[in-house]
């Protein structure tokens, strides 16, 4: 993979990116409603395009000559239906239709909250599968079901490769006890990022975006089998997490068992106020 596109490249994601994705021959091109900052050991081998991917030019524009795209770009937080529709739902379909007229592969990035209401008292040996059906918990869980599903519409139509990661919590370090099953750390983001552009014809593949978390409620089978296997564990941060919260008691906490946490209890349209 030459060149790149990573939508949302200015955003906090793409900036635990962008450094681990630098290889020597490969460009990333950034598409983004603003500049990104330039970023130490990013290389030099960065460009920026200035656009939404609620615009299907701008983004066919920026598609033009890559062989993949990593489809950070959106909102981030629940937010009101029509704006899920139009830069979720809709943005990934611009994402998809220009990475379609590139020939290039799409890395969509979904979430575990378009599984929101799962619980993972009734997994599987395992963990909950990466492919378990949808149950969004909010309007953002549903505008990434919608994104997955255009993803599966255009691999069987069009015989896209198409990886959809559904992501827990990727920061430098767990917030809270929910963050000791759900972390994905910056390196293994990377991973998982570099596994789902590398894997020889993946076809659609959903894949939960999580670390090798000691406590962890999510199967890592279907990221090993696209090549990704995580090297770092949550449990790391525990002791410290469990001096400032307590003790976690995952059978008796929904927001540790559901997969959507504490997002499937805010009013929907209703930001959660910084709850991940």
């Amino acid at each position: 993979m030459n060149r790149i596109l990573i939508t949302g490249g200015a955003g906090k994601v793409a900036a635990l990116l962008r450094p681990r994705l630098a290889r020597p021959g490969r460009t990333l091109r950034l598409f983004d409603l603003r500049e990104p900052a330039p970023l130490p050991g990013a290389g030099g081998r960065e460009e920026s395009v200035i656009g939404s991917v609620d615009d299907p030019d701008a983004v066919a524009g920026a598609c033009e000559g890559v062989d993949a795209v990593v489809h950070l770009g959106g909102l981030a937080k629940e937010a009101a239906p029509q704006d899920a529709l139009r830069i979720n739902a809709y943005g990934s379909w611009c994402v998809l239709e220009g990475a379609r007229r590139a020939g290039a592969r799409v890395v969509l990035a979904s979430s575990t909250h378009a599984a929101g209401f799962t619980d993972a008292r009734e997994a599987p040996p395992g963990g909950v599968p990466a492919d378990t059906p949808p149950r969004p918990d909010t309007m953002y869980g549903w505008s990434k079901v919608a994104a997955e599903a255009a993803g599966r519409l255009y691999a069987d139509r069009f015989g896209m490769d198409v990886v959809c990661l559904r992501i827990g919590m990727w920061v430098a370090e767990p917030p809270g006890l929910r963050g000791l099953s759900m972390w994905l750390s910056p390196d293994d983001g990377a991973r998982l990022v570099e596994a789902a552009l590398t894997a020889p014809a993946p076809g659609f593949r959903i894949v939960w975006g999580v670390s090798r978390n000691t406590r962890g409620i999510c199967s890592l089978a279907e990221g090993e089998a696209i090549g990704y296997f995580p090297r770092d564990d949550a449990e790391a941060f525990a002791a410290r997490r469990i001096a400032a919260f307590g003790e976690p008691d995952f059978p008796g906490t929904p927001e540790l068992y559901r997969m959507g946490g504490a997002w499937c209890e805010i009013p929907l349209g209703v930001p959660p106020a910084g709850r991940s």
